[in-house]
């Protein structure tokens, strides 16, 4: 691909694919290579990172917290849509993607990088995430995807290659993981190895940031989340940021058992893949939010809303926020959200969200109208007979000319 790259930027970890991977690209390209690496709630301490990357001669490192821009300007947005993959998945690692990547680009922008590297495989959803928002970001940019060009393509070959130039490995890399993982503060998702088999369900060290529900507490936990246009702002009455709100919810659903999902998804690659995802606070949030919104939203606005969420789910886990058609759907949905003002009431119990009460200064529902009782002519009976007749025209002509049942 032409001539080697004169400086790379890294997206880095601190573990041993990444320690390989910068080792890699100083031997493999002559480059020197930037490390980035993103505190987005992973629950790790990254100054090992920054020391790692020190020892291998790495001289700009760049370690930065960005916690409350993942929830600000990406989970949050994104539980506006009330977004769930193929019905079921937070997207917990998708949205982690295009921060990671946005910030990887403006590093190499004003280092002067020629070239951006990420550590995903060639099987995976994630070398997919990264390339496209590096690309839609800057179109020129080169892209290095290890895991596509070296021969290291074997466990016992990358620590091999760790030994031979010296790269610390911690006493746990040198076992065999029994599965791997990432996390972010949305969500932990852990797949491979002794959970391929989607016929056996996984053990409970699996799981690590949520009890068992059998083993929360037998009395249920009543919270209350107060949301401003669609976003939530405080907790139990009490404002917090959004990366404090959702650490709130995280700690709140994992007494209580709540966000695990097992699951079989489709890859945009092409595959079928089953991962255990751990998202307490999203969990929580998804519920409350949907219950604020039934008040709330028009039922076409609605009704639209949630047709086109299976799309805008589809988008990010495709890797495609930064496409025109994510950017179209989420001005609609963030349209749909000015109303989206009010109180939730929930009750947290062993693995389960219960809404029992929502309120709402732009509140639709008027009990006027509803009621069973006498409305003092907020609504005319009679009007029904016609509507149902409108209704029913197409049905009759269609019953008249042979055409029961539906049938065409």
């Amino acid at each position: 691909m032409g001539k080697n790259p004169k400086k790379v930027v890294l997206a880095y970890s601190g573990g041993l694919d990444t320690s390989v991977i910068l080792r890699w690209l100083q031997e493999r390209y002559g480059c020197e290579v930037v490390t980035f690496t993103a505190d987005l709630g992973q629950g790790e301490e990254l100054g090992p990172a920054r020391a790692k990357a020190e020892a291998m001669g790495v001289r700009e490192i760049f370690v930065e917290d960005l916690r409350e821009k993942f929830v600000k300007d990406f989970v949050f947005p994104m539980f506006r849509a009330n977004a769930l993959y193929e019905g079921q998945y937070l997207l917990g690692t998708s949205i982690a993607r295009p921060l990671i990547s946005q910030r990887q680009i403006e590093i190499a922008e004003a280092v002067g990088a020629d070239a951006v590297a990420h550590g995903a495989t060639g099987k995976g959803n994630d070398q997919v995430r990264f390339e496209l928002a590096y690309y839609a970001l800057k179109p020129d940019i080169r892209v290095i995807a290890p895991w596509r060009e070296w021969e290291l393509t074997s466990r016992t070959k990358l620590l091999e290659f760790a030994e031979r130039h010296q790269i610390p490995i911690t006493r746990d890399k040198r076992g065999e993981a029994p599965f791997s993982v990432d996390a972010n503060l949305l969500h932990s998702s852990s797949e491979g190895k002794i959970l391929e088999d989607p016929a056996h369900g996984p053990d409970e060290i699996v799981f690590q940031r949520t009890l068992s529900p059998e083993a929360a507490p037998d009395v249920a936990t009543e919270i209350t989340i107060d949301f401003r246009h669609g976003d939530p702002v405080a907790i139990n009455g009490e404002a917090l940021s959004p990366a404090a709100l959702l650490t709130k919810l995280n700690a709140l659903g994992r007494a209580n058992g709540i966000g695990r999902l097992d699951m079989v998804e489709n890859r945009f690659v092409g595959m079928k893949s089953r991962g255990i995802y751990e998202t307490p606070g999203g969990t929580i949030l998804l519920a409350a939010h949907r219950a604020i919104e039934t008040i709330t939203l028009d039922r076409e606005a609605a009704h639209l809303k949630d047709s086109i969420m299976p799309r805008y789910a589809e988008v990010i886990y495709n890797g495609l926020w930064f496409s025109p058609e994510r950017h179209m759907m989420q001005a609609l949905i963030d349209a749909s959200q000015h109303s989206v003002n009010g109180r939730v009431r929930l009750k947290l119990y062993k693995g389960n969200v219960i809404c029992i009460g929502r309120e709402s200064p732009d509140s639709l529902y008027d009990s006027r109208v509803v009621t069973f009782e006498e409305d003092g002519g907020a609504y005319d009976h009679k009007d029904a007979q016609g509507f149902i007749r409108l209704n029913a025209l197409r049905l009759r002509l269609g019953a008249m000319k042979g055409r029961r049942g539906g049938a065409l």
